[in-house]
């Protein structure tokens, strides 16, 4: 393929590769124009602003914007985005000519992709020094996923019947947010001390622990200092990596599947 050319299919599928950082502006903005899926590929630096912030520096990255406004930013480990913004945010793609206020000389151009929400106010920028891959797929799926033992079943036996969690639990709420994404079930153990939950239809590793370690953070910074919040993992079980990190962590796990069959 030549370097830069789109090549498009009947499915409405748009490829460049290694294109200049102009030509993978205008193909982004047309497919963010279109409502099609966007994916890019390269050397990035990640800046999240919010009721938290976190700063990646450069490295080579997947950075995913779908059409109903979700942003994904992936590393070549594990199935969790490092960073994300979820449905329903505003994308915008630019070319920075590098003009750097604080120097006199000339800063490298970079390709900038920004999603932003409103409610609450948070900003991802995303500045590519390089782009080796752009591609933009418009398309359809009306078909929803039919799963048997789903995290929703698992979340409807906790909120039916509590104490299969633990004694004197009481939950509070669902998809509670905080800065790291939507708690699973918030609510307080029989002490009156805050718990994370975290639901998981399938056996998990090391990034289910994770991301509860993130939502736990992200709740303490959001409480008062004297705070204690737990965070539990439910899963029908976990690696026996997972197990010594939520140790090392201080978290804990509940084995429950997600129908009582």
């Amino acid at each position: 393929m030549t370097s830069g050319t789109p090549t498009t299919r009947r499915s409405q599928a748009v490829t460049l590769e290694q294109p200049a950082l102009e030509a993978a502006c205008e193909a982004i903005a047309d497919g963010l124009e279109r409502e099609a899926l966007v994916t890019v590929f390269g050397c990035c630096t990640v800046d999240y602003d919010g009721r938290a912030s976190s700063t990646l520096e450069a490295g080579d990255r997947h950075v995913m914007l779908k059409p109903d406004g979700a942003a994904l930013v992936h590393t070549d480990e594990g199935q969790q985005p490092v960073n994300w913004q979820p449905p329903g945010c505003d994308h915008d793609v630019f070319c920075d000519a590098g003009s750097d206020e604080n120097d006199d000389t000339d800063a490298e151009p970079e390709l900038v992709l920004e999603s932003v929400r409103s409610t609450p106010d948070e900003r991802l920028l995303v500045r590519f020094q390089r782009v080796l891959q752009v591609s933009t797929f418009s398309g359809s799926d009306e078909n929803e996923l039919a799963l048997s033992g789903t995290e929703e079943d698992l979340r409807q036996r906790i909120l039916e019947e509590p104490a299969l969690l633990e004694a004197g639990f009481t939950p509070l709420a669902t998809e509670r947010d905080t800065a790291a994404g939507a708690i699973d079930i918030y609510g307080e153990d029989a002490a009156g001390r805050t718990v994370v939950v975290e639901l998981k239809r399938r056996r998990v590793g090391p990034d289910a622990v994770s991301q509860l370690r993130r939502y736990v953070d992200a709740l303490e910074r959001d409480l008062h200092a004297d705070a204690s919040v737990r965070g539990v993992l439910v899963a029908p079980s976990v690696t026996d990596r997972a197990d010594g990190l939520l140790a090392d962590h201080g978290l804990e796990f509940v084995s429950l599947e997600p129908t009582g069959e």
